[in-house]
């Protein structure tokens, strides 16, 4: 195990980590410090990113829901979060940020292995940033688990569904927890869809 630092410093109380806002062109910022509660009951994330409130509702248990943020789960990089595949298919990127600079990296190229990201040791996660869904679109996050609360995926599916104006399915994407190192992103299913 790696050492304690000499000093922690608590970032709970940053009011810009604890916003959502949503961006211009319809996108979302859900500030890092914002708690899987919070996501599971915010009337956009429900109603336009379905499956991030999904996977927030599904962490831990009430007390973890309510303390829990996405940036510490984001961070945490566990091959088995939650929140992560749905950040995947709904195409999130994570700003992370030092005392000189600020710069985003997608969701897909954040992760290295379990426990692991590209940030810098200097860099703190301060939001992640939603784009904004493509019309007559929808998502969803499910997990296979033994018990209903406290419990680690076995395995958890995250998918983004588009339709065209016909109502056939235009494209795609599924994400996988728990199965590897990092989270199984699939976004190219057209042989399934008949194109």
């Amino acid at each position: 195990k790696a050492p304690l630092p000499a000093s922690l410093v608590a970032i709970d109380r940053i009011a810009e980590l604890r916003n959502v806002t949503e961006s211009a062109d319809g996108g979302l910022v859900v500030g890092a410090g914002v708690s899987h509660h919070v996501i599971e009951h915010h009337p956009v994330i429900g109603a336009r990113f379905s499956g991030l409130a999904d996977a927030s509702a599904l962490v831990g248990s009430p007390s973890t829901r309510n303390v829990g943020t996405i940036g510490g789960n984001v961070m945490n990089a566990s091959p088995a979060m939650d929140t992560g595949a749905p950040l995947v298919v709904l195409g999130a990127s994570v700003e992370l940020r030092s005392a000189s600079a600020s710069r985003t990296v997608a969701i897909t190229d954040l992760w290295t292995g379990p426990g692991r990201t590209v940030a810098a040791a200097d860099e703190l996660c301060v939001a992640v940033h939603l784009p904004a869904p493509a019309a007559r679109s929808g998502s969803a996050y499910v997990r296979l688990e033994y018990r209903r609360a406290m419990e680690i995926a076995v395995v958890g599916a995250g998918a983004s569904v588009t339709l065209d104006d016909s109502g056939a399915i235009a494209s795609v994407a599924v994400a996988l927890t728990a199965v590897a190192p990092t989270i199984i992103a699939v976004t190219d299913l057209g042989s399934l869809t008949g194109s």
